[in-house]
């Protein structure tokens, strides 16, 4: 069972569906072998909140997409906490050029990427980034080449 706590911080609304989310982040862990609950955070920000968190944690000091923080689980629980993923749906909206399908496609996309994330993935060699993009593509239903991320 997943545990998703969702906020939207950003003035971009109707963008995601909750159910979605939980159903991808589900089907995510089965497909990585998590059998315990899992627990994890989402926020939706602007551009100059998610610039903020890549300038202090990344040294980068610009707005990116998507930023993915792990944390350390608490003792003496039977959840699994994965940590924090935080989208910045004006990056989002920029990137669709402000069509709300492509919006919704590329959340859920920045959603699963940053889900891997979580779950010890990375991009920094090329085969890394090639097996995460699998990953994105299967998870997502959709075919290779539209993963971009």
């Amino acid at each position: 069972m997943i545990y998703l706590d969702i906020q939207n911080n950003s003035a971009v609304k109707r963008i995601y569906n909750s159910k979605t989310l939980t159903d991808l982040a589900e089907r995510v862990c089965r497909g990585e072998g998590l059998r315990k609950e899992v627990e994890l955070s989402l926020l939706f920000c602007d551009d100059l909140f998610i610039q903020e968190l890549n300038g202090r944690y990344r040294n980068k000091h610009e707005p990116t997409d998507v930023l993915a923080f792990e944390q350390e689980a608490p003792l003496h629980t039977d959840r699994r906490l994965l940590g924090d993923i935080v989208i910045s749906l004006e990056t989002v909206e920029r990137a669709a050029r402000g069509d709300r399908a492509a919006m919704r496609q590329e959340v859920l996309l920045l959603f699963c990427h940053g889900l891997l994330h979580l779950l010890g993935y990375d991009h920094h060699k090329a085969a890394d980034r090639k097996q995460m993009q699998e990953k994105q593509a299967r998870y997502l239903e959709i075919e290779f080449e539209k993963v971009w991320h």
